[in-house]
């Protein structure tokens, strides 16, 4: 197989979290549209990831947090978000790099992106969490939206999404 000099895994991976960066930045300026909400899953532990002693006594590995009706004072800037949310009655600010982002859901419209570490943050979490194979960068839409082939069947997730893989968008 050729050695891809271009590393399209990496254009497509930072091509959609700029998708997230986009929303993001759209939220922070206008509020959440429709029914619109996030569910951000996110490294604890990542470079530049900023938690209080206790949250990350309780998310060591990973948290999710969601952004629907009450947070307050989202900024996005070209490599991270900040955002207040309140947890058990007592307000927090936490800074997330887009990078350590795993997962962004929208259930509002079954949308989804699941992030692989990049190489940077897998040297960095590389001790706290599993080696597990996972593709860059996988779009989920809802399964109306994908052209099915019996060679590729989709895969399901715990929430109903269909995890569809990029390469299901080429024209072949």
């Amino acid at each position: 197989m050729a050695t891809d000099h271009i590393r399209y895994d990496v254009l497509a991976r930072d091509a959609l979290r700029g998708v997230l960066r986009r929303v993001l930045t759209d939220a922070a300026a206008h509020g959440l549209p429709g029914e619109h909400h996030f569910f951000i899953t996110f490294l604890s532990k990542a470079e530049g990831v900023k938690l209080s002693p206790r949250l990350l006594a309780q998310y060591p590995e990973e948290m999710t947090i969601i952004l629907q009706h009450q947070f307050w004072d989202l900024v996005v800037t070209e490599d991270r978000f900040e955002v207040g949310l309140s947890f058990g009655g007592v307000p927090e600010r936490l800074v997330v790099p887009f990078n350590a982002i795993k997962n962004f859901f929208d259930p509002s419209v079954q949308f989804n992106l699941i992030f692989e570490p990049s190489e940077a943050m897998a040297e960095t979490t590389a001790k706290s969490l599993p080696a597990a194979p996972a593709p860059s960068a996988v779009a989920v839409a809802a399964p109306a939206a994908v052209d099915e082939t019996p060679e590729d069947p989709p895969k399901q997730t715990g929430d109903g999404a269909e995890v569809v893989r990029l390469d299901r968008f080429r024209k072949k």
